[in-house]
């Protein structure tokens, strides 16, 4: 049986040949971790503002219910009773709608100012990058052309 070629090391050359800069790798999981810290703040304040307006909805609902659940003199009452409270529900339905809507509108406006923001810095950066790489080839390339070349004599 044949032993497995161990490649190792050739792996581990091949790796310390490339050049790393394990700064812009760090650069790059911190400025992650900040963008989701700041998306983070606007899910949770729109959760929070949600389930504040449900909060609110859901009491108003108890209570005007508890007028229907009265107990009436009249038979035609319990009518009127039921009908005002259907308004009187379809009216909040459509103002708590339109205030979750609202929140959910400001979130979203938030979150692609902050993707907006986030992707303009990165564009910064990679020109620059860009732009350094260059001027560092160019200025390789300069000196390597003005050495002088070796006679094989």
């Amino acid at each position: 049986m044949t032993k497995a070629q161990d490649y190792t090391k050739a792996f581990n050359d091949m790796l310390g040949a490339i050049p790393t800069d394990f700064g812009a790798v760090q650069d790059a999981v911190r400025n992650s971790a900040i963008l989701s810290e700041k998306l983070s703040r606007v899910a949770l304040a729109a959760a929070e503002q949600s389930t504040e307006i449900s909060s609110v909805w859901a009491k108003e609902a108890l209570s005007a219910l508890g007028s229907v659940a009265k107990a009436q003199d009249e038979p035609a009452d319990y009518t009127k009773a039921a009908t005002d409270f259907a308004t009187a529900s379809t009216e909040t339905a459509a103002a708590k709608l339109t205030a979750l809507a609202e929140v959910a509108k400001k979130a979203q406006a938030e979150t692609i100012d902050l993707l907006l923001a986030s992707g303009k810095d990165a564009a910064a950066k990679t020109t620059a990058a860009v732009q350094d790489a260059v001027k560092e080839a160019t200025a390789k390339a300069a000196a390597t052309a003005k050495k002088p070349a070796k006679n094989a004599a």
